[in-house]
């Protein structure tokens, strides 16, 4: 009785994963059969409000040189433009590098207001921006990590997208683009993720329900609204995530603009991806342990919706791949011992014979793994020449390899924030990404 409802339970909810699946799919595919038919221009707004970019920075000497000749390089107007570029904490030339490209630019093509501040207090990238909340002027915050070339036309895009509702909108988001995706097997997987994430999750989500999610870098936000709910959570480990639940709590919208671009570099080692990725993994799952209350409580809907999309993907979901694994294991020795004693019972099965429970499972691992596909081609599809074969071929190894360390994290992350949460321990550590000078 027992194995049986083990046995349900997880096919139930491998297919309530794939349900919300195919529902986020159509919504993207629904919006770039919109949007894709539409001739961007830029063209001049009804009005620039100033904005002030914040940089956090920590020991970014090889890559923050390209990231401050970008920024002083936006197509908006310099006279609305405060920089500010935070050296935090760095034991690297990351602030002699900043004034250096600032002192070589053109004097003429250079927003009027910038600052390097070389920063030694705490709290990580959250401290950095309630820092820069003190000092900034403008009416709306840009943030962008050391790590992310904003396109020339990225801030204009983001700006223009809240001035179609800037009193709903006091936030608005970008994509992001992997600049070092052709690196190795590795960032061809990053790539493809970040691509399904942003075109796929971020656009179908936002078509269908209105519901944005910062995603840490290239996005806006109004600096009133920040002051208001009293910052950024000092060493919260994802103050993306954080910050976005605060937004929708307040019946506010984070809006896409989905034609904003920065190219960020992502891992190229396998040890560097493990501990961002499990630094994230911990900060979403406080983020939603925090918020679980709002499932019963009278949080507006979206709030409600996306704590329901997280508590699924970071708990129940996992829980059940991670079961669906340990029953095929199980039914695979059993199967095996019983070549030498056919007395030994199949542990998992809906009967006598197990021929029902290895269909179901065979037709759900095939189901997923083209379900992963498609939003993989899908994704690609809508960027010019990037559905490729060899993107279906990277696609389907990286399920079996790259897709599978998720879970790996995901328990990982888990057991570190339940001993962070029994010991006291500090839970805003976090290993410094290595970057490369490309």
């Amino acid at each position: 009785m027992i194995s049986k409802f083990f046995l349900s339970t997880t096919l139930i909810s491998i297919w309530l994963s794939a349900i919300m699946t195919i529902v986020t799919l159509i919504g993207a595919c629904s919006f770039w059969l919109k949007y894709s038919k539409i001739l961007i221009k830029v063209t001049k707004l009804s009005r620039y409000p100033t904005i002030s970019i914040i940089v956090p920075a920590h020991n970014e000497e090889l890559i923050i040189a390209q990231t401050t000749k970008a920024l002083l390089n936006l197509n908006y107007p310099n006279e609305k433009i405060e920089l500010l570029l935070y050296a935090d904490n760095c034991t690297d030339q990351t602030a002699q590098i900043m004034q250096r490209v600032i002192a070589n630019s053109d004097s003429n093509n250079k927003p009027a207001h910038i600052k390097v501040i070389e920063r030694t207090g705490n709290g990580g990238k959250a401290g950095v921006l309630n820092d820069a909340l003190k000092i900034a002027h403008g009416e709306y915050l840009a943030i962008y990590d050391a790590d992310a070339i904003p396109e020339k036309n990225a801030l204009y895009f983001l700006v223009k997208k809240v001035l179609e509702n800037p009193d709903k909108y006091v936030a608005v988001f970008g994509r992001n683009k992997t600049r070092n995706a052709a690196q190795n097997f590795l960032t061809r997987c990053i790539n493809q993720e970040i691509v399904v994430t942003q075109r796929i999750q971020h656009c179908g989500i936002w078509h269908m329900f209105k519901i944005g999610r910062i995603p840490g870098t290239n996005f806006i936000i109004q600096r009133d609204f920040v002051k208001e709910i009293g910052g950024w959570r000092n060493g919260a480990l994802t103050e993306d995530t954080d910050i976005s639940f605060k937004i929708m709590q307040s019946g506010k919208l984070i809006a896409l603009a989905y034609n904003s671009e920065a190219f960020q570099q992502e891992p190229e080692r396998l040890r560097d991806y493990y501990f961002q990725r499990l630094r994230w993994a911990k900060g979403n799952y406080q983020v939603v342990i925090g918020n679980f209350i709002h499932l019963f409580d009278r949080s507006n809907w979206r709030v409600k919706l996306e704590t329901f999309y997280y508590a699924c993907t970071f708990f129940w979901f996992n829980a059940a791949i991670i079961l669906s694994d340990l029953i095929f294991l199980s039914n695979v020795i059993a199967w095996l011992a019983r070549l030498f004693n056919p007395a030994i019972q199949m542990p998992f099965t809906f009967g006598e014979s197990n021929i029902l429970i290895t269909q179901l499972l065979l037709l759900n691992w095939l189901f997923m793994i083209i379900l992963y596909l498609l939003q993989i081609t899908t994704a690609m599809a809508t960027q010019y020449g990037q559905a490729t074969t060899s993107q279906i071929w990277l696609g389907l190894a990286s399920y079996f390899t790259y897709s599978q360390l998720f879970i790996i994290v995901s328990v990982h992350a888990v057991i570190s924030v339940t001993l962070d949460s029994l010991f006291h321990r500090n839970k805003t550590v976090w290993v410094k990404t290595r970057r490369f000078n490309n």
